[in-house]
């Protein structure tokens, strides 16, 4: 069992950055892949990167370039920094974990998720 906490959402300016943060328990944390998602109300959950134990990683374009997604495996973190922020970037945004060493986009792959966080994005 892997439970999730999100950290670090709030309200920023078009242009601005914001890092999110993830803390996860468990003794496997590096045997999993980890991933960010974003939900706007009333739409799909999207995908927006996923990070492997080795650090490889692999972003959705619409971030590509801006957002970057690393992770700490001694510490059970890992964080999403976000930079030239955009308005249409607001949602809320889930850490999830997946029990699997590959890179993961699809939203049923991962097997947890944490509660959330608020982003938002003023223009």
């Amino acid at each position: 069992q892997v439970q999730l906490v999100e950290s670090g959402g709030g309200l920023v300016q078009a242009g601005g950055s914001l890092r999110l943060s993830c803390a996860a328990s468990g003794r496997t944390f590096r045997s999993y892949t980890m991933g960010w998602f974003r939900q706007a109300p009333g739409k799909e959950r999207e995908f927006v990167a996923s990070i492997i134990y080795s650090g490889a990683t692999y972003y959705a374009d619409s971030v590509k370039g801006r957002f970057t997604i690393s992770r700490d495996n001694a510490k059970n973190t890992q964080a999403l920094q976000m930079a030239s922020l955009k308005p249409e970037d607001t949602d809320i945004y889930y850490c999830a974990a997946a029990n699997t060493l590959a890179l993961q986009i699809n939203t049923n792959e991962y097997d947890y998720w944490g509660q959330g966080t608020q982003v938002t994005v003023a223009s």
